[in-house]
């Protein structure tokens, strides 16, 4: 059973050329954000339906699974059409390879050490023997229709996903001496900060904020 629950709906704009922006069709730059907090459940959805309408969707369900290093093999419960589609991709925030524009030393679960906990310079094994632990069972599912590029953008999606959560949870991790303590009512208040520090730098055409890219 999941108690709280937070829901949070924004706008958000692809950060292009002044040209672009111009030349593009209404709409087309925008992203529509509806994420669900239901720890250890959560969901968030990416559209744009201004423009792609239902065409275009990126779903992400995440399960937070305590105690346990990624192996249980439907905890989405998926029908049999699903699962025979799904592709598994483990991700090892310690093991796996780092793309150098994302590596930052401070960052590395190898050698980071939690002054507070304890935790941290992880070795290869870390999986057998770190605790606690948990796995975060993401579901990504993408659709993007548009005759001749489909294929094409939901495979670079999909490997974009990827980089992000690897990137984004060895930051959890070396983050721990920020986050260890806090209660529900502190992490509400950095998120409304968060939120409105971001829709300032939307608008601020000096803004350094950006997104990631795939070369």
């Amino acid at each position: 059973m999941y108690i709280t629950c937070s829901f949070i709906r924004s706008l958000c704009y692809s950060k292009v050329p002044f040209l672009i922006r111009k030349l593009a069709p209404k709409g087309s730059l925008e992203i529509h954000e509806k994420a669900w907090n239901c720890y250890p459940y959560c969901k968030t959805v990416l559209s744009n339906p201004d423009y792609m309408k239902d065409g275009f969707h990126i779903t992400i369900t995440t399960i937070h699974e305590e105690n346990d290093c990624g192996k249980k093999e439907n905890i989405h419960d998926l029908p049999k059409e699903k699962l025979s589609k799904r592709e598994v991709i483990h991700i090892d925030i310690v093991n796996d390879h780092v793309d150098d524009r994302d590596y930052n030393p401070k960052h590395d679960p190898q050698t980071f050490l939690s002054e507070k906990t304890g935790r941290g310079q992880f070795k290869a094994d870390w999986k057998e023997t770190a605790k606690p632990i948990m796995c975060a069972y993401k579901l990504v599912e993408c659709e993007f229709k548009w005759w001749g590029l489909q294929g094409t953008v939901e495979s670079r999606i999909m490997k974009t996903e990827k980089r992000i959560f690897t990137k984004f949870h060895r930051e959890v991790v070396t983050w721990i001496d920020e986050w260890y303590g806090l209660t529900m009512d502190d992490i509400r208040k950095i998120e409304d900060k968060t939120k409105e520090e971001l829709d300032a730098a939307r608008v601020d055409p000096d803004s350094k904020t950006r997104g990631m890219t795939e070369q």
